[in-house]
């Protein structure tokens, strides 16, 4: 993968566009995501009497930054439990894994709508930013809310292109940490891989940016670590993308 100079943070110089991660990158959703899965497995552990209760590791190790069915799955199976298949569009009362991945959709939504979503400042810089340089935007993102959180953020202006879970199981693309979400959203954009920099900030995303022929990865620590984060393979990795500027 090429990579930028290690002595000069420059995002810019043979880059034509960046494709942004959007739960913890642009908007402060991983925060409201990570409630969402809390209240959905609290109330589901307590349902069926299966332990060890949820704990704030557990968002981390099994869920974050992973298309919601999966996130379910891996879940469930560090308790040792095994739930059916259900179609995607399955009963949020189900206790099928898209049935409890549904209802955790449901509950997202419903903090969304509730309470709202204000975009990190350093972020909107940034994309600002890349605007004025003329730079292509894409948001890659596992989450199949992706189009109404950017609403909400005010930000649907300005990514052309987004490339969310919904897409993703309409092209049965593989998600994160495979890079095929990425380099669909740089084939939509019209640009080669090798002029994107991916913009993440959970472990399963620096790692499909890595496994790809991207440019760079820039990884925003938002808790994961920054070692954990150079580890998975990021380029760079900052405490605010507004230091990108």
């Amino acid at each position: 993968m090429p990579m930028l100079s290690q002595t000069k943070l420059d995002i810019w110089t043979g880059t034509e566009a960046l494709l942004f991660d959007l739960d913890g990158v642009l908007t402060p959703t991983a925060v409201v995501h990570e409630l969402a899965w809390r209240r959905l497995f609290e109330e589901y552990l307590a349902a069926v009497g299966r332990g060890p209760e949820y704990a704030d590791a557990d968002y981390f190790d099994h869920i974050d930054g992973k298309p919601r069915f999966d996130g379910v799955r891996d879940f469930l199976a560090s308790r040792e439990i095994t739930l059916p298949e259900g179609p995607d569009d399955d009963d949020a009362a189900h206790e099928t894994v898209q049935g409890l991945g549904n209802r955790k959709n449901r509950l997202f939504n419903s903090i969304i709508e509730t309470e709202g979503v204000d975009p990190y400042p350093g972020s909107v810089r940034l994309v600002e930013a890349a605007q004025a340089r003329g730079l292509k935007l894409a948001v890659v993102s596992s989450s199949r809310n992706a189009p109404a959180v950017l609403r909400a953020a005010g930000l649907a202006g300005a990514f052309p292109v987004v490339v969310d879970g919904a897409v993703a199981a309409r092209e049965g693309l593989p998600g994160k940490p495979d890079p095929s979400t990425f380099v669909r959203a740089a084939e939509l954009l019209g640009v080669p891989s090798s002029a994107c920099v991916v913009v993440e900030d959970a472990v399963s995303g620096v790692q499909a940016g890595a496994a790809g022929y991207f440019r760079a990865v820039v990884a925003v620590d938002r808790g994961a670590g920054a070692d954990v984060l150079k580890a998975a393979g990021a380029t760079y990795v900052v405490d605010d993308l507004a230091e990108l500027i």
